[in-house]
């Protein structure tokens, strides 16, 4: 009687299936942006404020390839700044104003893009082109000085390393970091009398804002 009661007991459980583990959801697709962007940069360096623009084109998931341009000044490491008593900027010796505007052709390389989240996109870059090197004399007033610029070329290009943020497929929001080789040839330019420069890049950090389309 009791090995009957156990087999009527445990029959039901061999009967019913046991109740499979559910399969893992699959993963979420990679996000695919827009192939076009364009928009401005916000640049911060040695020689202080600088403003520019780009253009990019994806080629694939990977790869980008880009245009840009930018305006900044480039100051001699040597240069000290002194403020007077009505809060006027002075540089004793400062013979020119500087100023950089270099165009780069460059690619950008997408990093951990099948281990890391769209929402995190870092990438490495590098460029080339031609900058023009533009002085103004430091005697003369800030704009109007400008009446006196004298331009050359230069060959320069970077290389940098950032990110862009988010999965809004509209703006575009990145960082990045570009060490600028700017080669000028002949006998340099002068920002303090008598020293002259023929390296003007640097380091620049950049805050990029733009749209994608």
């Amino acid at each position: 009687m009791k090995k009957l009661l156990l087999m009527l007991f445990i029959i039901p459980f061999v009967i019913i299936d046991a109740q499979k583990i559910g399969k893992l959801a699959p993963e979420k697709p990679p996000e695919v942006f827009p192939p076009n962007a364009w928009g401005v940069d916000f640049m911060f360096g040695d020689g202080g404020f600088g403003l520019g623009t780009f253009y990019r084109k994806a080629f694939n998931q990977t790869i980008t390839g880009f245009v840009d341009i930018s305006f900044s000044e480039s100051k001699d490491e040597r240069e000290v700044e002194y403020i007077d008593y009505f809060g006027n900027t002075i540089v004793f010796g400062k013979k020119n104003r500087v100023f950089l505007v270099p165009l780069n052709f460059g690619l950008q390389f997408r990093l951990f893009r099948e281990s890391l989240t769209d929402n995190l996109r870092p990438y490495i870059c590098a460029g080339a082109g031609p900058s023009l090197v533009m002085t103004t004399p430091y005697n003369k007033e800030y704009f109007s000085a400008f009446g006196d610029a004298v331009s050359r070329i230069a060959a320069g290009g970077y290389v940098g390393f950032g990110a862009n943020f988010g999965t809004n497929k509209s703006n575009l929001i990145g960082l990045n970091f570009r060490y600028y080789y700017i080669h000028l040839f002949g006998s340099g330019v002068e920002n303090l009398e008598n020293r002259y420069r023929n390296n003007l890049g640097g380091v620049y950090i950049s805050l990029n804002l733009g749209v994608m389309y």
